[in-house]
């Protein structure tokens, strides 16, 4: 465990941002941020996650928590996560990859956990005088701290989803592209690099997703699957790209799609994959996994 822990002399002057400002609930409960506010669990290979030692004037002070605060006017729940990550903890945000985001909505005011992976225990500082301390705490303690209660509340959830392999989503490229009549058939293989250059926009941006929690959960709003395209045919000429796993199938796409939801659901991987093929339908199903239609895939590309 690393930590810094030079002591801010006080709480700030005033406000930073118009965003800066308590939003009062029903019941005298009362939360920071008038635009609501994110925070970043950042989690190691070995599971270690970064931890905030709050200052005794803030809200729940001398307790742990994650680093995180308001978001701004206009700003996405990551975007807020990670700026507010670094002016608290000086983090390289470019080494961290989102995962998955877990929405606690009161109507009124939310609060978003943006959970990302990072290569190892980076080096921490605390730059903000919201805190007095930062540590990478191994997950199996975590709990053995006097946590803020909404990460108290959250911990056990955060911690089964964190631990869980990524999701993936497989994409038959071939029914992606065939379903939209914009001339591909002319240039199949720059139709599958078209495809392929969108999909990578995904490492970005993420896939809004609609996945019911079980009561007292949080339900995941967003998730960062790791992408897989099977390209077939003559698109197999396209290239590779940052961010996306392309498999060129042999034989037949299907049999490759097929191939790689039984592959992926043996390592115990939840997999989506793409596609308006009833017959490949069954069969993807059959081998445990989900399905999209193109459709939706399209429209979040196209946005």
């Amino acid at each position: 465990m690393t930590e810094s822990a030079s002591v801010p002399p006080g709480p700030p002057p005033g406000p930073r941002d118009p965003a800066d400002g308590w939003v009062d609930l029903p019941g005298g409960r009362r939360f920071w941020g008038r635009n609501g506010a994110a925070g970043l669990l950042a989690v190691t290979p070995a599971g270690e996650v970064l931890l905030q030692h709050r200052v005794g004037w803030s809200h729940f002070g001398g307790t742990w928590g994650l680093p995180g605060g308001a978001r701004h006017a206009g700003e996405g729940p990551v975007e807020g996560a990670f700026r507010e990550a670094h002016e608290e903890t000086a983090i390289d945000v470019a080494a961290l990859r989102p995962r998955f985001a877990a929405l606690l909505d009161l109507g009124a005011w939310s609060y978003t956990t943006v959970v990302a992976a990072v290569p190892g225990a980076l080096p921490v500082a605390v730059s903000d005088p919201e805190s007095t301390g930062l540590e990478w705490v191994p997950a199996d303690l975590v709990a053995q701290r006097a946590l803020h209660p909404g990460l108290e509340a959250s911990w056990p959830q955060l911690r089964a989803e964190a631990a869980a392999p990524d999701h993936v989503l497989v994409v038959d490229a071939a029914n992606v592209v065939g379903s939209r009549p914009d001339g591909w058939w002319r240039d199949r293989t720059g139709a599958a690099s078209r495809l392929l250059a969108g999909l990578a926009v995904l490492d970005a941006v993420g896939l809004a997703v609609d996945e019911p929690a079980a009561d007292g959960l949080l339900p995941v709003v967003r998730r960062w699957p790791a992408v897989v395209a099977v390209l077939e045919g003559e698109a197999r000429a396209a290239g590779d790209v940052d961010g996306v796993e392309v498999v060129r199938a042999e034989r037949d796409g299907d049999g490759a799609v097929v191939e790689q939801v039984q592959r992926l659901v043996a390592d115990d991987r939840a997999t989506t994959v793409v596609t308006a093929d009833r017959g490949l339908g069954a069969r993807v199903e059959a081998a445990g996994g989900r399905l999209m239609r193109p459709g939706a895939l399209l429209a979040l590309l196209d946005g």
